[in-house]
């Protein structure tokens, strides 16, 4: 591959660091504010067809206001760069955007100093959040004087009773249970056998809400309380720089000139953390055969690479070691690039062509990265399954395919279509931006959110009046 001069490099660098400085610190917070999340009609309260998608957030009062001066406990099972935690932080901001007095718990913590922590802390208390000791009395004093409480995922359960002991029965009428797993081990009453005595669960894909109902029914006989479906958007922050059209260009010829690739070169990539849920495994042996395909019909190609975002070498995994070691054995080195996990997704998501959300299993319960994916013109080559099946129109912003290895011809044949066709693949990502721009911003989910705490706050309010 040429080599861009020297001046030239050193003129882009200077560029991106502009760029950089430029970006507010709201900007910075929203890169670091991001989910992936590792999905009814029957008795169900669909939020997002009940209520209006409403008037940005900016342009007409924010449909949280009423949540002015109110006390709201938010509990979560750890603080760390995973969805959940993430996505309850940009909760809390939401709600001190509206004047709301927001108090913070987090269940289990490790026993040393921990940097992530310590970090994102600082970053909830500067914006007013207040942070509080996970078994402290405090936290039983809030969490009876709240007119809320959130219980993030389902493993906080298990803070009710060891903390709250007595007061349990005094806090449950108030507590909004906000789930995001899809694995089968979260179903444990230790975790959620308080579920039937909540206000209310809040869940982020209607595929979710129904294996929860069907599941808590089946395995554990217990009834789950009413539930909210509740899909998530982008922050204004990450719109802001999907929308302008310099930031993209200085990000995408930033990041191809890190990773050694041509500005005609195409780029698949996968952004989530690296592990076999995710499905990187059968990503990679889809390249492998869409490469063999193009060879076999001789067709005239940019070229074309695989992208992993979301490496973690330090951590050692059997999982990564794999993968590394079929890239090697399958000679395709110089066409898969492993990049360290990052928060800052804008930046790749600028330089690349297509995302492949290849989740395995029952899929994504929602899937942040897709929508995001969707706000920068991409097509989404997806599972289908799970969240994924919510926001992804087959054919119209991507392409679906099968779990499991049944999946991996269909998307190494999809691979090849969206090479081949580049009208359809930008067609595609036009689409995926319209779709976005019609249901998956932060006023939507945050239009969706009030519904809830609205109804919740009603029952909480009646309860106590009984």
């Amino acid at each position: 591959m040429a080599k861009h001069s020297v001046g030239w490099v050193a003129s882009q660098k200077r560029w991106l660091l502009a760029f950089l400085v430029m970006l507010s610190v709201s900007t910075l917070i929203a890169f670091f504010i991001r989910a992936a999340f590792d999905s009814c009609d029957r008795r169900m309260d669909v939020v997002d067809k009940r209520v209006p998608l409403g008037s940005p957030i900016g342009t007409s009062p924010s449909p949280l206001s009423f949540m002015k001066s109110k006390l709201v406990l938010l509990v979560s099972h750890e603080l760390s760069l995973s969805g959940g935690p993430l996505l309850l932080m940009e909760l809390a901001f939401l709600l001190r955007g509206v004047g709301t007095e927001v108090c913070w718990v987090t269940t289990m913590k490790p026993s040393d100093a921990d940097v992530v922590i310590y970090s994102l802390e600082h970053k909830m208390l500067d914006r007013g959040v207040q942070v509080l000791s996970e078994n402290g009395q405090e936290a039983v004093n809030t969490a009876l004087k709240a007119d809320l409480v959130v219980l993030n995922t389902a493993v906080s359960g298990k803070w009710l009773d060891v903390v709250l002991k007595e007061n349990v029965p005094r806090v449950l009428p108030k507590v909004l249970w906000w789930i995001h797993e899809m694995r089968g081990h979260y179903f444990k009453l230790d975790y959620v056998k308080h579920l039937p005595l909540v206000a209310g669960s809040m869940i982020d894909s209607h595929v979710t809400a129904e294996y929860w109902e069907n599941r808590t029914r089946e395995r554990l006989g217990i009834k789950m309380p009413e539930t909210f479906v509740v899909h998530l958007g982008n922050s204004k922050e990450l719109m802001e720089v999907a929308e302008d059209s310099v930031a993209k260009r200085v990000l995408r010829e930033h990041v191809r000139e890190s990773l050694g690739v041509r500005r005609e070169d195409l780029l698949f990539a996968i952004i989530n953390s690296v592990s076999r849920g995710k499905g990187q495994d059968l990503f990679l042996r889809s390249f492998y055969e869409s490469l063999r395909l193009i060879q076999e019909k001789k067709l005239q190609l940019p070229r074309m690479h695989a992208v992993i975002v979301g490496s973690d070498m330090t951590a050692h995994t059997k999982f990564e070691h794999e993968l590394r070691n079929f890239v090697s054995m399958k000679k395709i080195q110089d066409r898969v690039h492993f990049v360290d996990k990052t928060l800052t997704v804008a930046p790749y998501l600028a330089a690349i062509d297509v995302l492949v959300q290849n989740s395995q299993a029952r899929g994504e319960c929602f899937g942040r990265i897709t929508i995001e994916a969707m706000a920068f013109q991409l097509p989404v080559l997806g599972t289908a399954a799970g969240g994924t099946t919510e926001i992804v129109v087959n054919g119209t912003t991507g392409l679906l395919h099968p779990v499991g290895k049944e999946g991996i011809t269909p998307l190494a044949k999809n691979i090849v279509k969206l090479a081949t066709h580049v009208e359809r693949r930008l067609t595609m990502g036009k689409r995926g931006y319209e779709r976005v721009k019609e249901r998956f911003l932060e006023h939507h989910m945050a239009n969706r959110i009030a519904a809830v705490l609205k109804e919740v706050l009603h029952k909480s309010k009646s309860h106590s009046d009984s």
